[in-house]
């Protein structure tokens, strides 16, 4: 090519940007002189009285709305709950709230806090917040009165199942930090287990001193790395948790966006802790983003193997940009890439169906990729096990206890019934006739399958006109169901003691109880044990199929 040439070449490029730069900005500068235009007109013209901030806010939202669901866009007065979700800090009283009718209930109260050290409880109802009553506040507007700056006071006034009169607790509040490692401990001999909440900063320091005390506790065999409900949080703090197992250098994570400057690639930057010791990695459907990053990097070097439910699939980047007045932009800004090359993203929010909906990313249109050793892992879909462990289905029953609140309030009849017990609590036989009896007076209404098809069968039949044939043996049928589904109690016996342990324990042993007896009835924990324990076992996982 000569020279005039690749000049001529060179300029029609910058004339074809240049073109294409003024249309967009044009494009940018007409719409945003159309959407003054209607603000304004709105607010001044409109019939009936208008909220300027919260009409904005409605119009960014639904904007935003039709990108992803990680783009948000948010206001000063939601800014402390962003920073919760980046630093697990905050100030308030330390307690979980949940909602039951027109009150605001302390549904577990972090140990150390105030709200424990004020004696609340799990069942306590919040009636007044400084003199204010609460009845009918949602949970956000209850929340938003319990925190504040620390070392201001607050008062409540607090109704407690089982006693006579309302009660007030004047307390401070005080920083809250919640941990992001809230147990770790042996599980069996010389495997470790270590939960993760949440990639909150400086995580994966939490991950190494866990890490390390367990190995003084004794010989560290085996890990296993609990990001099960996990839904991400800071990128860098994954880099930091896989550098921990990986040699120094180590490509992590990469990824790409639209802008360059996003075009960037993530490496282990420290010497690792631990190269050697085998690794479990436990997932399920709400394991995302930075919890995705950890377990496919172990996946793809073949660290370690991954075991449980395939992964949400969340493969994008978010950050932030500060706006006017203490306000803030979340934005997608790029995709990420795991060491294999893959990108899990499940979702095309670029391209959406007709009706405005998104679909995954189908088997089929997913792409090939290999891990360090060479096995095959595929894109498109969220990280997905190395073992699969099928969970148990719950029965109605099941779901219509827990929807009444029944095993939380049973829970708080035992802790008010009995001062004291010991850590390793499980309910035996006799809990569970106890339990039996409390719930003879309450109501849990609940259709199983079986009843479904029976009355589909009926309406069926009286459509056809053959009910009248089969309304007797119906009749029989339908009654001799439900002599039946009065054993039901009894047939989900165990996994009734199974969440009624966890709750109970809660109660005495705060969220570490909680987790330290769920471990015991715990499909998933118990196969990373197996595992863990069968290093034929293990080393099958991560060897290549021929």
């Amino acid at each position: 090519m000569s020279k005039k040439i690749k000049i001529f070449v060179v300029s029609c490029v910058v004339i074809l940007s240049s073109f294409s730069f003024t249309d967009s900005y044009f494009e940018i500068a007409k719409n945003l002189d159309i959407f003054t235009t209607v603000y304004r007109e709105l607010n001044n013209y409109y019939v009936d009285e208008t909220d300027p901030g919260k009409l904005m806010k409605t119009a960014i939202d639904k904007m935003l709305k039709s990108l992803d669901p990680y783009t948000n866009y948010i206001p000063e007065s939601e800014i402390e709950d962003f920073q919760f979700m980046t630093t697990g800090q905050y100030g308030g009283i330390g307690a979980v709230i949940t909602k039951r009718k027109d009150y605001v209930f302390i549904s577990e109260p972090y140990k150390g806090f105030p709200a424990q050290k004020a004696g609340l409880i799990a069942g306590d109802k919040i009636l007044e917040i400084d003199g204010e009553s609460a009845k009918g506040k949602n949970t956000e507007e209850v929340s938003k009165a319990l925190k504040g700056q620390p070392n201001t006071a607050v008062e409540l006034l607090i109704e407690r199942p089982y006693m006579k009169e309302p009660f007030t607790v004047n307390f401070k509040r005080q920083k809250i930090s919640v941990k992001s490692v809230p147990y770790f401990s042996y599980v069996d001999d010389g495997i470790g287990y270590i939960k993760l909440r949440s990639f909150t900063r400086d995580c994966s320091k939490d991950i190494k001193e866990a890490l390390l005390d367990l190995k003084k506790q004794g010989e560290l065999r085996g890990l296993i790395l609990d990001l099960r409900g996990n839904p991400g949080g800071l990128l860098n703090e994954s880099v930091s948790i896989v550098n921990l197992f990986v040699e120094k250098g180590q490509e992590v994570v990469s990824t790409k966006g639209k802008i360059q400057s996003w075009d960037k690639v993530y490496k282990a930057s420290r010497p690792p802790l631990d190269l050697e010791t085998p690794i479990v990695v436990l997932i399920n459907q709400s394991s995302a983003s930075a919890s995705e990053i950890v377990a496919g990097a172990i996946q793809d070097l073949d660290r370690g193997i991954v075991i449980g439910k395939r992964s949400f699939g969340k493969g994008l980047v978010q950050q932030t940009k500060k706006l006017s007045y203490n306000s803030q932009l979340k934005l997608t800004v790029a995709k990420y890439y795991i060491p294999s090359g893959r990108c899990i993203q499940a979702l095309d929010y670029s391209n959406r169906n007709e009706d405005g909906s998104v679909g995954k990313v189908p088997d089929s249109l997913m792409t090939a990729f290999k891990t360090k050793n060479g096995r095959t892992v595929y894109d498109g879909g969220g990280i997905k096990p190395d073992v699969e462990v099928d969970q148990d289905d719950i029965s109605n029953l099941i779901v219509s206890l827990i929807q009444e609140r029944l095993f939380f309030d049973y829970a708080t009849y035992f802790k008010h019934s009995n001062a004291s017990l010991d850590s390793s609590f499980t309910m035996n036989d006799k809990d569970f006739n106890s339990f039996v009896n409390f719930l003879s007076d309450k109501s849990y209404d609940y259709k199983t399958e079986t009843e479904k098809a029976l009355e589909d069968l009926k309406s069926t039949s009286e459509n056809e006109k053959y009910f009248e044939f089969i309304e007797s043996k119906f009749l029989d049928l339908s009654n001799e169901f439900e002599i039946n589904k009065k054993n039901d109690l009894n047939r989900n016996k165990d996994i009734i003691k199974e969440i009624l342990s966890e709750e109970i324990v809660s109660r005495y042993y705060f969220q570490e109880g909680r987790i330290r007896t769920s471990l015991k009835y715990d499909k998933e924990v118990q196969e990373a044990i197996k595992y863990l324990a069968q290093q034929n076992l293990y080393d099958s996982v991560l060897k290549v199929s021929n």
